[in-house]
């Protein structure tokens, strides 16, 4: 039988910790958005109507293939952000409040002639 708490039990269906294989990896997670922006960015232009639509399709493509990864317990939070590329600079920030020993996060940017797009991936464990 397994030790009490730890969910590692029959019947245990909690846990206090992400086990390692399942892990938030940012450097995975990095990966996948790079790939997902990529095919999906390649040639489109920046046609402000275009748009909204276009960073709803992004930001469920890149949960979606998170979630084929296998982060089980892990709730994400995607987050995607297009711009028109004029040659000026943009910042981004988030502040979280979360437990850094098991939630973390990641991000890229993609940039062609035409637009920019800033992504942030945040796997927040789910206890």
């Amino acid at each position: 039988m397994g030790d009490p708490g730890r969910g590692d039990g029959p019947g245990n269906t909690y846990s206090l910790r992400a086990s390692a294989r399942h892990r938030f990896k940012s450097s995975t997670v990095k990966e996948c958005i790079r790939a997902i922006l990529k095919e999906k960015l390649a040639d489109v232009q920046y046609i402000p109507n275009d748009m909204p639509q276009l960073t709803m399709s992004l930001s469920e493509a890149i949960k979606d293939r998170l979630k084929e990864v296998g982060f089980d317990r892990y709730k994400m939070v995607v987050q995607v952000v297009i711009g028109e590329q004029r040659g000026e600079g943009v910042n981004m920030a988030a502040r979280c409040f979360w437990d850094a020993d098991n939630d973390s996060c990641a991000h890229d940017v993609f940039m062609n002639d035409s637009l920019f797009c800033i992504v942030a991936a945040f796997g927040c464990f789910y206890y």
